[in-house]
């Protein structure tokens, strides 16, 4: 699974671009051969240097994802259940979670090349599905789907769809068991208490 996830962390991160000015499928190719050059580069990212994954992943990753949204439909039934400051708990704690998720996958670059496939999309769309492959010589390919939406802001992330299994689908039932067995407030202390349990973790590996 962090292999898989891999390829979403090299291809969602920020470059000093226009994002706004770009085509969903352009700026997923433009950031992605940026970011892969980057991590190439960097041997403390390469060695496991958790410090300067987390502040690359909290500088570059975030912009391009609008985790409101993902945690809206993460969360599905229940979210109108939660008041406002809950809701931004709640987005808040599943944003650490994805971000650290991501972090893990960063040190796992093994060459890996990004195609992008064809964007069916039309002129004027503001919901579009940006398709790519991960390929890596002696394994299958692995398909990466990012559910993209148009903002003021330039394309935002909402979905990511992983060896055809939905990101947001995938939490949804989870979620909704911690709010059946603890309210709201339940599901927002599972989620802390997972970050805490990942931090401590990445805290404990070498550096």
């Amino acid at each position: 699974m962090m292999r898989l996830l891999l390829g979403l962390c090299i291809a969602l991160f920020a470059a000093a671009v226009p994002a706004q000015d770009m085509a969903p499928d352009v700026l997923i190719k433009k950031i992605s051969d940026e970011v892969i050059e980057i991590i190439k580069q960097d041997k403390d990212i390469r060695a496991g240097n958790q410090k300067k994954i987390n502040e690359l992943v909290d500088a570059k990753v975030l912009p391009h994802f609008n985790f409101s949204h993902m945690t809206a439909l993460a969360v599905g039934r229940n979210w109108p259940k939660a008041n406002a400051e809950q809701q931004k708990m709640l987005t808040s704690e599943f944003r650490n979670l994805l971000v650290r998720t991501y972090s893990s996958a960063l040190t796992t670059y093994k060459n890996q090349v990004i195609e992008l496939k064809p964007l069916r999309a039309a002129a004027g769309d503001t919901d579009v599905m940006v398709r790519t492959q991960v390929k890596q010589p002696g394994t299958e390919p692995v398909s990466i789907d990012y559910s993209m939406e148009k903002t003021p802001a330039g394309w935002k992330v909402y979905d990511v769809v992983v060896g055809g299994v939905s990101l947001v689908t995938n939490y949804r039932e989870t979620f909704n068991a911690e709010i059946r067995d603890g309210g709201v407030d339940g599901l927002i202390k599972s989620l802390a208490r997972k970050n805490s349990s990942l931090e401590t973790q990445a805290g404990s590996k070498p550096k």
